[in-house]
């Protein structure tokens, strides 16, 4: 069973500033309409229906679902999800914190997490894993990839929060290219997923702030979400 990873950039929807113009959220004061819109042109780049596609109502919780099949309307107060179904998509929404995007290829399992600084922080990364060994899949067996989002170089925080969320999350700790208490997610997200068993990571290594291809709350605000989706084809 092949499984398929894609992440959007800002180009080629339809919807007008500030949100130009491929906005994938509901959420963010955008035209209903244009999102729908723009959902629909990501389901035919993906060759699937569009309903098919889940989504979430992301709270910078660590609330995982358990999904086996379409889901009308986004799943509430939920920052990941999992599923064993072939031909079921999981998508995230992110415009500056980190998307996960997890598979175990032999089992056929994968996850997808939105990984924001609280949800980060409480461990989302953990809960996903858990949820998707619940279901069958094996920590060492678990690839994962860390989409793009806020650099340690660009996300300044106060020092309290640096330590705080450190402290918590270990690696996260950093500063920015100008000398500022900062946060770094995606390293320390690399570090717990490699504390849990999961063997092969990759990151992203573009930054959302530094990226103009990209969604960025903090450069741009009001502004569009990027989706981070994952999928394993439907059995033929």
């Amino acid at each position: 069973m092949t499984i398929h990873q894609l992440i959007t950039t800002r180009h080629g929807g339809v919807s007008p500033a500030p949100f130009e113009s491929l906005n994938l959220g509901v959420h963010v004061g955008d035209a209903p309409e244009l999102v729908t819109e723009n959902r629909r042109r990501l389901s035919l780049l993906m060759g699937m229906e569009a309903s098919r596609i889940v989504w979430m109502d992301q709270v910078h919780g660590t609330r995982v679902a358990v999904v086996r099949e379409p889901v009308d309307g986004p799943l509430p107060s939920t920052d990941a999800v999992v599923t064993d179904v072939p031909g079921l998509a999981l998508a995230v929404l992110t415009a500056d914190c980190i998307p996960i995007l997890l598979a175990d290829h032999s089992a056929g399992i994968i996850g997808a997490a939105h990984a924001g600084r609280k949800g980060a922080e409480d461990g989302i990364a953990r809960e996903t894993v858990t949820a998707m060994i619940g279901l069958g899949a094996t920590a060492g067996a678990i690839e994962a990839y860390l989409g793009p989002g806020a650099c340690g170089q660009c996300y300044e925080v106060p020092a309290s929060m640096r330590d705080e969320v450190s402290a918590r999350l270990p690696g996260s700790a950093a500063e920015t290219s100008w000398g500022t208490p900062a946060l770094d997610l995606p390293n320390g997200l690399h570090e717990q997923l490699e504390a849990l068993g999961v063997a092969r990571i990759r990151r992203d290594p573009r930054c959302t702030i530094e990226c103009a291809d990209l969604f960025s709350h903090r450069r741009e605000a009001p502004t569009g979400r990027l989706a981070s989706v994952i999928w394993q084809d439907a059995a033929s």
